[in-house]
C-alpha cells in the first residue's frame, strides 16, 4: 500500500515534470548578446520586418544586443535553444512543451492579441470554389483532395486540428485519407489555399486576420469549415540557466512595454504591428491543458494502432494513462490556489 509520504513524493515528482521547477545549477548563463528565436509561421523576411521594432526597444532597455534567430521549421528553434544558440523565443503551446521538456526551459510570459483575447482558434480553410461547406464533405470526398496541414510541432496548424478532428471526430488518418498531404507554416497553407494549391489547410485566426489585411482579394476567396475551442495564446519561452539579474530584467521589460513609461504608445504601435497587446505574465501551467490532448491524442493513436501486440499495446496506453493522470492530479492542485 502506497503511504502517505510517497503519495506527496510521486506529487511532488510530477509538479517538478510540468512545471519544470528550477534545479540547482553550477552553469549561469551570462550571454553579452541576447538571441530571440521567432517560430516560422510566415517568411522570414515578413516576420523580421514586424520583430525587430519590438527587438530594437529591447536591446535598448537591457542595455545589450538582442538578435532574432530564426529557422526553417518550429523544431530549429527548439533545437537552437536547446544547445544555447537561443536564450529566449515566441512558441505555440505545442512547441513550448518540446522546448520545456527537451531542452528544460519555461514558460514565463503569454501573449494577448490586439482585441486583448485570452487566446485563439485552430481553422480549417478552403477556397470558395471547391464546393467544400463542411467537414463532413471533406470527409467524403477524402480521395479527391490536397490537404495543406501545419508544421508537426504547431499547436493550431496540427496538434489541435489533429486531435479535435482527425483523433475524436472522425478517427482518420489523414496520410492515407486523402489524396495528398503536405506540412508548411500558416502563410504558406494560405497562400495554397487561395491560389487553388491545395484544396483545404489547417490555419488560425490571428493568420487569418493579418492575411485579409494584407492580401484582401486573395483573402475574399478563403472561407472557414471550421473553428476549434479556444487555444491559450502562445508564450515566451527562456532558457532556466540565464543569469538571475538577467532574467529580471528581461522579465520587467516584457510586463511593462506598452503599459507604462515615457514611451507607451510608441510601444503600443509596435505590438500592434505584430497583432499583440502588452504581454500577460505565465509559467508552465499555461501548457497543461495542452498536454492533455497532447496525450489523449497518443493514447488514441495507440488504441487503433493495429501493428503492435495487445500486450504492447496495454503497457503503451497504461503508460499514457499515467501520464494524463498526473496532468490532471496538477492541474486539481493549481486550481486550489
Amino acid at each position: 500500500m502506497i503511504t502517505s509520504i510517497t503519495r506527496l513524493v510521486a506529487l511532488v515528482c510530477a509538479a517538478l515534470m510540468l512545471t519544470t521547477v528550477a534545479v540547482a545549477s553550477d552553469e549561469v548563463l551570462a550571454p553579452k548578446e541576447l538571441s530571440f528565436g521567432i517560430i516560422s509561421t510566415e517568411s522570414t523576411s515578413e516576420l523580421k520586418k514586424n520583430w525587430m521594432p519590438f527587438l530594437q526597444d529591447m536591446s535598448k532597455a537591457l542595455g545589450m544586443p538582442v538578435k532574432p534567430f530564426f529557422a526553417s521549421d518550429y523544431a530549429g528553434v527548439i533545437e537552437g535553444m536547446r544547445f544555447k544558440k537561443v536564450h529566449v523565443a515566441w512558441f505555440g503551446n505545442k512547441s513550448a512543451i518540446e522546448a520545456v521538456d527537451r531542452a528544460n526551459r519555461e514558460v514565463f510570459a503569454q501573449q494577448v492579441d490586439v482585441d486583448g483575447n485570452p487566446g485563439y482558434w485552430s481553422l480549417i480553410i478552403t477556397h470558395k470554389s471547391t464546393g467544400l461547406n463542411s467537414m463532413d464533405d471533406v470527409i467524403k470526398r477524402g480521395k479527391e483532395l490536397n490537404f495543406g496541414n501545419g508544421d508537426v510541432n504547431s499547436t493550431s496548424g496540427y496538434l489541435i486540428p489533429s486531435y479535435y478532428l482527425w483523433t475524436v471526430a472522425y478517427g482518420i488518418d489523414p496520410k492515407s485519407h486523402f489524396k495528398s498531404v503536405r506540412n508548411a507554416n500558416h502563410a504558406a497553407n494560405l497562400m495554397a489555399v487561395a491560389m487553388k494549391q491545395v484544396d483545404f489547410a489547417t490555419n488560425n485566426t490571428e493568420r487569418l486576420k493579418k492575411f485579409k489585411a494584407q492580401k484582401p482579394e486573395l483573402a475574399k476567396n478563403v472561407k472557414v469549415l471550421w473553428k476549434s475551442p479556444l487555444i491559450p495564446s502562445d508564450p515566451l519561452v527562456w532558457r532556466k540557466d540565464l543569469d538571475r539579474e538577467l532574467k529580471s530584467n528581461i522579465k520587467a521589460f516584457i510586463l511593462s512595454y506598452g503599459r507604462n513609461g515615457d514611451n507607451k504608445e510608441h510601444a503600443l504601435k509596435v505590438l500592434a504591428g505584430l497583432d499583440l497587446a502588452p504581454y500577460w505574465d505565465s509559467s508552465n501551467k499555461q501548457l497543461v491543458p495542452i498536454r492533455e490532448i497532447k496525450y489523449a491524442k497518443e493514447k488514441m493513436k495507440v488504441e487503433h494502432d493495429e501493428n503492435i501486440s495487445q500486450a504492447s499495446k496495454e503497457e503503451k496506453i497504461k503508460d499514457i494513462e499515467a501520464k494524463i493522470a498526473e496532468v490532471r492530479q496538477f492541474s486539481d492542485m493549481l486550481n486550489r490556489y
